[in-house]
């Protein structure tokens, strides 16, 4: 399949995945908030991030592969918004290391996992359909689905060892898992930029 169908296929996928994102954003904010957990609330940023990925993807779309670059530029840099966050919400908690809840914790970390491997699956096979626009959205759905296991690991951890440091651990490898995206998003939007169709 190729040409237009593959482009409509991306845009199905991508209404699909924004909407949920959107969604769970407002589930495992409220989650993160409630128990004080610095990976929740780095990975429900992601959720409000992929959202907007997706949304630009949309309107993207039907653009020259030169303006789809520049918009590939720009989703490199919103990549690292979650980042950004996690790094504030790591800092308060270094001041007032407690532990967050397991339970909420791992059950925040599964829907959001559920979530995520369906959005991949979703995008897996359109990621190349409209470069780096398709790509970043593909990127950030795997990158999430993986933080979200390591989500699951830290409630795990945390009830034999009651501690805030494997939920801090967690956060910023969610970090390190964006910026790794964030630049193969603006490999393939500098490329597209140099080569355009």
């Amino acid at each position: 399949m190729t040409g237009q169908p593959m482009t409509d296929l991306l845009r199905r996928a991508a209404i699909v995945v924004a909407l949920l994102n959107l969604a769970y954003f407002f589930v495992e904010f409220s989650v993160a908030r409630l128990i004080g957990s610095v990976s929740l609330f780095a990975d429900s940023v992601d959720f409000l991030e992929d959202a907007s990925v997706n949304f630009l993807v949309l309107v993207a779309l039907g653009w020259t592969t030169r303006r789809r670059a520049a918009v590939g530029h720009v989703l490199a840099l919103l990549l690292l918004v979650p980042g950004i966050a996690t790094a504030w919400m790591a800092w308060r908690k270094f001041q007032s290391p407690m532990p967050p809840a397991e339970l909420p914790l791992s059950l925040a970390g599964l829907g959001a996992f559920a979530v995520n491997l369906y959005c991949a699956y979703l995008l897996a096979r359109v990621r190349n359909v409209a470069g780096s626009l398709s790509r970043a959205a593909f990127l950030s759905a795997r990158n999430d689905a993986f933080a979200n296991l390591a989500i699951i690991a830290a409630a795990a951890i945390t009830v034999f060892w009651p501690s805030a440091w494997p939920d801090l651990i967690v956060g910023l490898a969610i970090f390190a898992l964006n910026l790794d995206a964030a630049r193969e998003v603006y490999e393939a939007a500098r490329k597209e930029a140099s080569h355009p169709a």
